[in-house]
C-alpha cells in the first residue's frame, strides 16, 4: 500500500518506530502493520485527506507509540474478518472499557502514565481520538475488582481532569471482539449523552440504546401514553426516578425523599388511579422508567 501511495504522493515519509518529533507539516497515518506513514499538507486537499482518511487510520503526533500487544488488539478490533481475531490469545477473561476525557485537559502521553500508576499491571489503551478510547483489562479468579469510582476520585484530585467510564462485561474469547468493541463505543455515546453518570456499567446503558433506536414520534407517543398528566409534573417524576434507582423499595425512597412512608405509599396509590400503572410491579415500573428517559419535546 505504502508504494501505492508513493506513487500518488512522492514526498510521502516514514516514520521510524518510536519517533514521536513528527513534522507538524504533515498528515499523519497508520497501516495495518502499524507502519506510520506522513504526507505534506499542501500536497492533500480536504477530498484527498477523506479518502486516504477511509483506508488508513489518522495517527495523532501526541499518542504514545503503541505496544506490541496494543498493536495486536488495535488490529483485531478493525478486523472485519474473523481470522482477525488470531492476532490476540486470550489467556484470561477480559472485558472493555470505555473512557472519555474532557478535550484538551490532558495529553494522551500523561494519561497513559497516570492510568498503568493506577492499574497493578499495565494495561492495553486503544484510542478513538485524543479523548477518548478504550482500555483493555484482564481478570482472574481471586483478582480484586477494579473500582472506577476510586480511579475518577485519583484522577480529579491529582490530575484535575473531568473522565467517564463506561465498564463492559467480561469476554472468555475474542471471537467476538469487534462487534463488542464497536457496540461499546455506540453505548458509551448514548448513555453519558444523556446521563450525568460519571462510571456506568453497561447493563445501564441498554435503556437509552432502546430509545435512541426508537423513532422521534414512537418515542414521544410512549412517553405521552405511559406518564399521561404526569409528564411535566416534576415532583411526581422526581419520586418515580428515585423509587426506580431504589430498586422499587419503599422504604429506601421514602428516606432518600425525606418523606414519611405513608405520605409516599400515598402518592403511588395516585399515581396508579390516575394512569391505571401500577409502577410497585417490575414490568411497569421498566416501562414508566423508559418513558422518563425519552426528553421531552420542546
Amino acid at each position: 500500500m505504502i508504494e501505492n501511495l508513493k506513487k500518488i504522493y512522492p514526498s510521502l515519509i516514514l516514520n521510524e518506530e518510536g519517533n514521536q518529533d513528527l513534522d507538524f507539516s504533515h498528515h499523519w497515518f497508520m497501516t495495518d502493520n502499524s507502519e506510520i506513514v506522513g504526507i505534506p499538507k499542501n500536497q492533500m486537499t480536504s477530498r484527498d485527506l477523506s479518502v486516504v482518511a477511509a483506508f488508513l487510520k489518522p495517527y495523532h503526533h501526541e499518542f504514545p507509540v503503541q505496544t506490541s500487544e496494543e498493536q495486536k488488539w488495535r488490529k483485531m478490533v478493525d478486523s472485519e474478518e474473523p481470522a482477525g481475531a488470531e492476532s490476540v490469545e486470550a489467556g484470561s477473561p477480559y472485558r472493555f472499557v470505555y473512557f472519555s476525557i474532557k478535550k484538551n485537559q490532558i495529553s494522551p502521553g500523561v494519561f497513559k502514565d497516570a492510568i498503568h500508576d493506577l492499574f497493578p499491571e499495565k494495561v492495553p489503551i486503544l484510542w478513538e481520538n485524543g479523548h477518548e478510547g478504550i482500555l483493555v483489562e484482564y481478570g482472574s479468579v481471586g483478582k480484586e475488582a477494579i473500582r472506577y469510582e476510586e480511579i475518577i476520585d485519583v484522577l480529579m484530585s491529582d490530575l484535575y481532569i473531568k473522565i467517564n467510564f463506561l465498564v463492559g462485561p467480561f469476554k472468555e474469547t475474542v471471537e467476538n471482539a469487534p462487534h463488542y468493541y464497536s457496540f461499546m463505543l455506540t453505548a458509551a455515546k448514548s448513555i453519558f449523552f444523556n446521563s450525568n453518570k460519571a462510571v456506568a456499567n453497561f447493563s445501564d446503558a441498554v435503556p437509552y440504546l432502546l430509545i435512541d433506536q426508537t423513532g422521534k414520534e414512537q418515542a414521544r407517543g410512549i412517553r405521552e401514553m405511559i406518564l399521561q398528566s404526569y409528564a411535566d409534573d416534576e415532583e411526581t417524576l422526581r419520586m418515580i426516578e428515585v423509587f426506580t434507582r431504589c430498586n422499587l423499595n419503599i422504604s429506601e425512597t421514602a428516606k432518600a425523599l425525606h418523606l414519611h412512608r405513608n405520605s409516599l405509599q400515598y402518592r403511588l396509590d395516585r399515581f396508579t388511579e390516575n394512569t391505571g400503572i401500577d409502577i410497585r410491579k417490575f414490568h411497569n415500573a421498566m416501562a414508566v422508567y423508559l418513558a422518563l428517559l425519552v426528553k421531552p419535546t420542546v
